[in-house]
């Protein structure tokens, strides 16, 4: 039902133009070479004026592949799991303002939204929100919204580490700004980098290349814009920074974008006013980052137009790059290690012409394990392609076991990442999916499940994988909160403790028991003395998980009729002090003075004083809370700052 749903809803736009093979060298009216139309969708269904940046995300729970869509105004969502009939979900509007650039990233099911926008700040959007829309399109809302930050060019992630960068901002003087989004929706600022310059775009990777000096660091690698330069930096220590080395070329116009070999060995720079400013044709520089410290610019690429080279990404030996006017070019690199590249296909969704100009393709996503590939064109909108060539080989499956801890509500989903050895396909392309994927409370321990490797083709192959399901966490408490009580009656000097389990003021939830014994200490009974006492809970799950909470109880004596008009009439100030009190008693003398600590030992005594003001110095106490008693019988609480 829910797949006839989504196919009735995409029939009753008409705006989509479905697949179109490439054939003599044209889909339709446009212009191709190996890479068929499955889908395009005009920019005027996203009542937008343009089109900048875009990403993907692929749900872990059944596979389906989403297109995040940068527009001027906003954040378009498609669902493509159906890729010739593609449903427009809904648009994320702009945090402020309308502008022409706009940027997005994907980490652990969220999207993350920079725009250089004044007052923007960082969009965090949870992608799970795509699973129930019923009738598209929707506005959405972002869900949290980072504001360490108020406006950026870009953003980059590092899924390895769970750290964006933020580029081309207004922090660290538009270099890269350090954040942990480790907790999605809480992201906390760790430090940044300035030392060159603005940055305009820029990769970062945990490094696995050939100079083994940095073997396991985190690299960062700049396009810094008109400061015509690449800088490489070791961001491991988020706190220390290092430089390493920076990257200059001939004919610099404006450093735009750049990429990394799958190998990590060469780097691809694109420039985006060379083609403009010099009038060669569409031009790659490769660099050799054999050595981090010493790169060498290796050789140029011509393409086969003057259009501006754009966004370029590299995944096996195909680098996909966004050629504004002419479109999507895909070049072989296989060979690049010799000095060559070579152009093998094209899509071009801008048919006017293929001049220098900034008509065109802004971004394109290579990365679905379908094959279908993103084109994202200024004033054409979404463009959905897909490799035409035939595949008659089978990718290769590699298992590997995985340990599934159960979240908070006992479940847990398990994407096929997370038991892929290193699987691959002749394309570069596959998805897995699992004969399971979804645990939960009751299923405890070992599964062995089929995973299903698929290329693009659609040709297959299995291996099994050994997932253990496990429950780590412990019970959540809901704690009762710090209070302040007094004596049992006025006959005796104690408060006798209750039992705050079956009173049902401290409880406790666990994902999966469902019957918890919770242990108080000190016991329900205890006769407490006057002062502050830590009464605590503990308790354990059937899997062993311990957890605990606390609060602080400050017994006080109880106050007779005679001492009731005492206290009425006592006054401390200044409070919160830095230094002296000074203590005033309207209605009766203070004879005795004693100061205590939280723990209920006395720290400061002083007798015989028969004064209604008086003055007391503690400043050399530590900064913290205290209680004044006066008189033996009235107890009054302080702020040291």
């Amino acid at each position: 039902m829910k797949n006839l749903l989504l196919l009735c809803v995409a029939f009753s736009f008409q705006w989509a133009i479905a697949q179109t093979p490439c054939v003599g060298g044209m889909a339709g009216p446009y212009p191709c070479n190996g890479y068929d139309l499955q889908s395009h969708i005009p920019l005027s269904t996203f009542n937008s004026s343009g089109a900048n940046d875009s990403w993907g995300w692929t749900d872990p729970m059944d596979g389906k592949e989403y297109v995040l869509m940068g527009l001027e105004d906003g954040t378009a969502f498609i669902d493509i799991s159906d890729p010739v009939n593609p449903v427009y979900l809904g648009k994320l509007p702009t945090q402020s303002s309308s502008i022409t650039w706009r940027d997005m990233k994907v980490y652990n099911n969220h999207a993350f939204v920079v725009s250089e926008a004044f007052g923007h700040g960082m969009q965090i959007f949870d992608l799970t929100h795509l699973r129930n829309v019923t009738s598209p399109p929707v506005t959405f809302s972002a869900d949290a919204v980072f504001n360490d930050i108020d406006s950026a060019h870009n953003i980059v992630i590092n899924e390895d580490t769970g750290f964006a960068y933020t580029v081309g901002g207004d922090t660290y003087g538009g270099g890269a700004h350090f954040i942990d989004i480790s907790d999605p929706l809480n992201p906390v600022s760790v430090g940044g980098y300035s030392s060159d310059g603005y940055v305009h775009d820029a990769q970062v990777v945990t490094y696995n290349g050939p100079d083994s000096d940095y073997t396991g660091r985190e690299i960062f690698i700049g396009s810094n814009g008109s400061d015509q330069v690449v800088s490489i930096v070791d961001v491991t220590d988020k706190n220390n920074p290092v430089g390493i080395s920076t990257i200059s070329y001939s004919n610099v116009g404006y450093t735009h974008q750049g990429w990394f070999t799958e190998d990590q060995t060469y780097f691809l720079i694109g420039d985006e006013f060379d083609e403009s400013n010099v009038g060669f044709n569409t031009r790659t520089i490769v660099f050799d980052l054999t050595d981090l410290d010493n790169p060498v610019e290796d050789f140029e690429y011509f393409g086969t137009t003057p259009a501006i080279d754009h966004n370029g990404y590299v995944i096996g030996d195909n680098y996909y790059l966004a050629n504004y006017a002419a479109g999507l070019r895909v070049i072989d690199v296989s060979d690049i290690s010799n000095g060559n590249m070579n152009e093998v296909a094209f899509f071009d969704t801008y048919t006017s012409d293929n001049n220098a100009s900034y008509n065109g393709v802004w971004n394109v996503y290579p990365y679905f394990g379908s094959g279908n590939i993103m084109i994202n064109d200024r004033s054409g909108g979404f463009f959905l392609v897909k490799a035409s060539a035939p595949d008659n080989v089978d990718p290769v499956a590699v298992c590997q076991d995985y340990t599934a801890s159960l979240d908070s509500s006992g479940q847990v989903i398990v994407d096929g990442t997370s038991v892929d050895g290193g699987s691959s396909d002749d394309s570069g392309f596959y998805t897995i999916t699992l004969s399971q994927n979804t645990f939960d409370c009751s299923e405890l321990g070992d599964h062995v499940v089929t995973v299903t490797v698929t290329d693009p083709a659609g040709n297959t192959d299995t291996c099994s994988a050994t997932i253990t399901v496990v429950d780590d966490s412990g019970a959540s408490f809901n704690c009762y909160t710090d209070s302040t009580v007094q004596f049992d009656n006025d006959t005796v000097d104690y408060y006798t403790l209750p039992d705050y389990v079956s009173n049902g003021d401290v409880t406790a939830t666990d994902n999966c028991s469902s019957v918890l014994a919770i242990s108080q200490d000190p016991v329900a009974g205890t006769q407490m003395p006057e002062g502050v006492h830590v009464i605590s809970f503990e308790t354990t799950d059937d899997e062993g998980n311990t957890a605990s909470c606390s609060f602080q109880l400050t017994v006080e004596a109880t106050l007779g009729t005679e001492d009731l008009s005492f206290a009425q009439g006592v006054s401390i100030a200044p409070n919160p002090t830095q230094g002296t009190i000074s203590i005033h008693s309207e209605f009766e003398n203070i004879t005795r003075i004693s100061v205590v600590g939280i723990t209920g030992k006395r720290l400061m005594d002083l007798d015989n004083v028969n004064l209604s003001t008086t003055t007391m110095d503690v400043s050399g106490l530590s900064n913290g809370i205290y209680f004044v008693v006066l008189n033996d019988k009235l107890t009054k609480k302080i702020i040291k700052q």
